[in-house]
């Protein structure tokens, strides 16, 4: 194993000698987002890349540098939000990887924090891109989100949703000191068959669900869950 996982921290005869071995390397994606008044702007990408490490340590992978920025039209009007367009992200992640892909990466995992339905089609049609102009590259593309609302209904209401308990609870046991006192409670009354976000009065808070029961605990049995999923998905999806 190398001495870092990070490319970044990986010099160019190393990384080298670690393509040799065919492993898979994971593009972290997150977001600047607004998560309510108790959550960071940074809670995708705090998510993704907690979730990179604790994945590439099951399955010997590496992990590339994050694309941080995304596609958040939803959360918009709320302060602190920077919204790239589709087509902007879908360039951008185009880019990075087919440039992996050029480079020699066999096997890529686009591991994404944020979950919008716009921001993952963007993803998607960015491997697709890179897949046809590399096809000896395999990429699967991803929210660690499809697997932590495997749990609503059971660790959690059905409603809940973005910076509700579950997420609340996730960055509380990832990253405890980025989490404010403030447990805000909003059910969003928008409809998924009107198009664009919801107003004022439909989503008053960029949060769904009630954040109160969020405890540490029950994060770490989401991540748990999580970073299980990934490594079953890893190995059927992207095997050796």
């Amino acid at each position: 194993m190398a001495t870092s996982r990070q490319l970044l921290e990986l010099d160019s005869r190393t990384f080298e000698r670690e393509l040799a071995r065919n492993p898979v390397v994971i593009v972290p994606v997150g977001a600047l987002e607004a998560h309510g008044p108790h959550l960071p702007l940074g809670a995708d990408q705090i998510q993704a890349e907690a979730t990179a490490r604790a994945l590439a340590d099951r399955v010997d992978a590496l992990i590339a540098p994050t694309i941080a920025y995304g596609s958040a039209p939803g959360a918009r009007r709320f302060p602190g939000t920077v919204s790239l367009s589709m087509a902007q992200l879908q360039t951008h992640a185009t880019g990075v990887l087919s440039e992996l892909a050029r480079s020699g990466v066999r096997r890529l995992l686009v591991l994404s924090g944020h979950a919008e339905r716009g921001h993952m089609a963007a993803l998607r049609e960015a491997a697709d891109d890179a897949m046809r102009a590399y096809p000896a590259t395999r990429i699967v593309v991803l929210s660690d989100y499809d697997f932590v609302y495997e749990l609503r209904g059971t660790e959690s209401p059905a409603t809940d949703g973005h910076a509700g308990l579950l997420e609340t609870s996730r960055v509380m046991a990832l990253a405890p000191g980025a989490v404010g006192a403030a447990r805000p409670v909003v059910l969003e009354r928008g409809s998924p068959f009107v198009p664009g976000p919801p107003d004022a009065r439909e989503w008053p808070e960029s949060v769904m669900g009630d954040t109160r029961p969020a405890s540490a605990e029950l994060g770490r049995r989401v991540q748990d869950h999580v970073v299980a999923r990934l490594v079953e998905t890893v190995g059927t999806l992207l095997p050796a």
